[in-house]
């Protein structure tokens, strides 16, 4: 009789809850890296993170622990209720599996607009714990963007004008999902209305969409929206969003 160890079965097997996920996540956890990342998203006292707290999981991690869990259908309330965690990853988790239940109720074989929509409600009402540009970077295209695909796209200028910044983030970083669509018109009109934003991450989201805007739809457009713009742009938000043009135009703008 073989007496090793039997190989742990598929957890997948065993049936997977949102307690599984965030055991996981937090088995990951390595002290040296919650530094690392804790300076790198500015957790010290006047840092845009403060007040959060790290553990040390990288995103790749977390993409690989995510795995098994993508298809386990987790109840969206649990999600909900892991979102408010005071840790970092384990928010990141959860936006990450929302991102991906989100993007898979937008393709036509797996389409599900009911859940779509309770995703879009769920992260609309969770904001305030959305609060750095990873965890609004990795969600707000599939689930903002991806649920406003064909509908009005109001919230977009509700969040643009909100006091907080992450929330403008999310409106400019859901047009990431739009202009992959092949529409244009909301990043235009979005950037246009942060010229005099005073945060630089809203400078960059903004320079960033621009940016993607002419390289996968229409450089024409951007360079419509530089020649009224330019002069008025911040110099990050013009520096991101001329990345991709030749360099003697890059020059001039810059020169503006």
């Amino acid at each position: 009789m073989d007496d090793r160890a039997e190989p742990p079965r598929d957890r997948r097997d065993a049936g997977l809850s949102t307690k599984d996920l965030i055991a996981d996540v937090d088995a990951a956890a390595d002290p040296a890296v919650a530094e690392v990342l804790a300076r790198y998203f500015q957790l010290q006292p006047g840092g845009y993170g403060h007040g959060d707290q790290m553990i040390g999981v990288k995103l790749s991690t977390i993409r690989g622990i995510l795995k098994p869990y993508l298809r386990a259908d987790l109840p969206l309330p649990e999600l909900e209720q892991a979102l408010t965690s005071p840790v970092h990853e384990h928010r990141l988790a959860i936006l990450c599996l929302l991102a991906d239940r989100a993007s898979r109720s937008l393709k036509p074989r797996t389409a599900n607009p009911h859940e779509l929509a309770a995703i879009y409600e769920l992260y609309t009402r969770s904001t305030v714990y959305i609060n750095n540009w990873d965890l609004v970077d990795c969600s707000a295209p599939q689930v903002a963007g991806g649920y406003l695909l064909d509908k009005p796209r109001d919230p977009l200028y509700t969040l643009i004008r909100s006091d907080q910044l992450w929330e403008r983030r999310i409106a400019l970083i859901a047009t990431q999902y739009l202009i992959g669509q092949g529409q244009t018109a909301d990043t235009y009109k979005l950037a246009a209305e942060v010229l005099d934003d005073p945060e630089d991450l809203v400078h960059k989201a903004s320079g960033w969409m621009l940016r993607e805007a002419g390289k996968r739809v229409s450089e024409d457009e951007l360079r419509a929206f530089l020649d009224q713009y330019a002069t008025r742009m911040p110099r990050t938000m013009l520096r991101y969003a001329i990345e991709r043009l030749d360099p003697i135009s890059r020059k001039q703008y810059l020169a503006r």
